[in-house]
């Protein structure tokens, strides 16, 4: 096993996500104890998502996974009968080979602009081919959890909340039972740290995504989907994100 996945501790993992996600419930705790023994999951490194109270592996999860395991090869090809270039649909087969002798694990995905979001539209090939290896990979390595990148955050649709809209994006929110709930703002900025983003652009891009004046005025759900969309765009292509971050940088620059 590879050194840095063996350092893991469910300790550290069970911190940083009470951190993050605020109270854990026991199954969920459970689940993240068989996934760090198992698979040496980070939640620091981003390899889990929690997202509507269910752990979710994250492309780069997968990928470090595979690497640690000594995985011999990944092998993916793009369905040329299944996809429609016109209308920008893109269906992928990938083979992921465990070993020299491995008769290869099969995966397939599709990506059109109906289930990837606008603002990653012009991706759809990319995160077709992303889709179908962490799918073949999943099932080489038994894991039964679906990808942060097969979720509907790629078409904008908010993540499942147990509080209401009225709560919006402050540090803190509660739930019925007077429990703490996710802090947001660790959230993101866990992201901002972890991939080194510019703070005020990630902030100016959040408010636009909101579709608000400022970051502040949005919905808790809002927030919760801009956040698994971010997480999203930066593991599937960061340079692609830090073009669409710089975008925001031109309206203060002509103001100056």
């Amino acid at each position: 096993m590879d050194k840095k996945m063996a350092k893991v501790t469910f300790r550290a993992n069970t911190n940083l996500a009470r951190h993050l996600w605020g109270d854990l419930s026991a199954i969920t705790l459970k689940t993240l104890k068989s996934l760090t023994g198992e698979y040496s999951f980070s939640v620091q490194a981003g390899d889990l998502q929690l997202i509507g109270g269910k752990w979710h592996v994250t492309h780069a999860g997968l990928l470090r996974l595979a690497s640690s395991r000594q995985c011999s090869g990944i092998n993916t090809t793009l369905q040329r009968k299944l996809s429609d270039p016109t209308a920008n649909r893109w269906v992928f087969r990938a083979v992921v080979y465990k070993n020299p002798k491995s008769k290869g694990f099969v995966g397939y995905a599709d990506a059109n602009p109906a289930n990837v979001s606008s603002l990653m539209h012009g991706a759809e090939l990319r995160i077709a081919e992303t889709r179908a290896v962490s799918r073949a990979l999943r099932k080489a390595y038994g894991i039964g959890l679906c990808s942060v990148e097969e979720l509907s955050a790629f078409a904008n649709s908010p993540s499942p909340s147990t509080v209401s809209s009225s709560n919006g994006s402050g540090a803190h929110s509660s739930n019925e039972n007077g429990k703490s709930q996710p802090r947001l703002r660790d959230q993101l900025c866990l992201l901002i740290r972890q991939f080194n983003l510019d703070p005020n652009l990630v902030k100016a891009y959040a408010a636009d995504f909101c579709g608000t004046d400022a970051l502040s005025d949005a919905s808790r759900e809002s927030v919760e989907s801009f956040i698994s969309h971010l997480s999203a765009a930066a593991r599937e292509n960061r340079d692609s994100l830090v073009c669409k971050l710089n975008s925001y940088a031109h309206p203060a620059e002509a103001k100056s």
